[in-house]
C-alpha cells in the first residue's frame, strides 16, 4: 500500500512537470513498458540487483536514446536507478496512465463473462449506464472468465458491479445464513 501511494506522487509529478514542458510522459512511459516487457535481458538488467547502477544507468541510457525519450522520463527512471526504488516503475507506469485517461475523461475496465464474446447491444447499455452515471467515457474490455456460471461482473477502477449467478447465489446463502 505505501509503495501504491509513493507511486501515486510519482506519477502527478511526472504528468505536471510534462504538462509544464509539453511532454506526454504517459506516450513515453508506455513506450518504455512495451520495450521493457519485449526484453528479458533488459527487464532483468533494470530490475535485478544483480547489476550495478552504473550498469542499469548505462543501459537504460542507450534505452531512453532508442526511443528519444525526454529529458523529463530519462532522469526520472536514472533517479529511480540511483535511489533503488526502480521496482516502482511499473506501479508508476499504472498510476500515470490511470490519472491520465481520468484527465481525458476516460474510464477503463473489463466485463467478465462465459461466453467467447459479448453482445454489442448490451456492452453499449452498459457503457452507457456508466458514462450516464460518472459522466466519463467508458473503455471496457470483454473477457471469457471460468470463474463465472453465468451472468456478467463489470470492473472499473476500483468500482465493480457483479450481476453474476456466482453473486447472488453467494448474497443469497448470506441472507440465509444471517437470520
Amino acid at each position: 500500500m505505501k509503495e501504491q501511494a509513493v507511486a501515486r506522487v510519482y506519477a502527478k509529478s511526472l504528468l505536471e512537470l510534462g504538462d509544464d514542458k509539453k511532454v506526454a510522459i504517459a506516450d513515453e512511459l508506455t513506450k518504455l513498458t512495451e520495450v521493457i516487457n519485449k526484453s528479458n535481458d533488459l527487464e532483468n538488467v533494470l530490475f535485478l540487483e544483480l547489476f550495478t547502477l552504473e550498469e542499469k544507468k548505462t543501459v537504460f541510457n542507450e534505452v531512453a536514446k532508442k526511443l528519444s525519450l525526454s529529458p523529463i522520463t530519462t532522469e526520472t527512471v536514472k533517479y529511480l536507478i540511483d535511489e533503488k526504488r526502480i521496482g516502482i516503475l511499473p506501479l508508476i507506469f499504472k498510476e500515470v496512465i490511470v490519472m491520465d485517461d481520468e484527465r481525458k475523461g476516460f474510464m477503463k475496465g473489463t466485463i467478465e463473462g462465459t461466453d467467447t464474446q459479448i453482445d454489442p447491444a448490451f456492452k453499449a447499455k452498459i457503457e452507457g449506464f456508466l458514462k450516464k452515471k460518472f459522466g466519463r467515457e467508458p473503455h471496457l474490455d470483454y473477457v471469457q472468465s471460468a470463474n463465472i456460471s453465468a451472468g456478467y461482473k463489470v470492473t472499473i477502477e476500483d468500482l465493480q458491479l457483479d450481476a453474476s449467478l456466482d453473486n447472488q447465489l453467494e448474497q443469497f446463502k448470506q441472507s440465509i445464513l444471517s437470520e
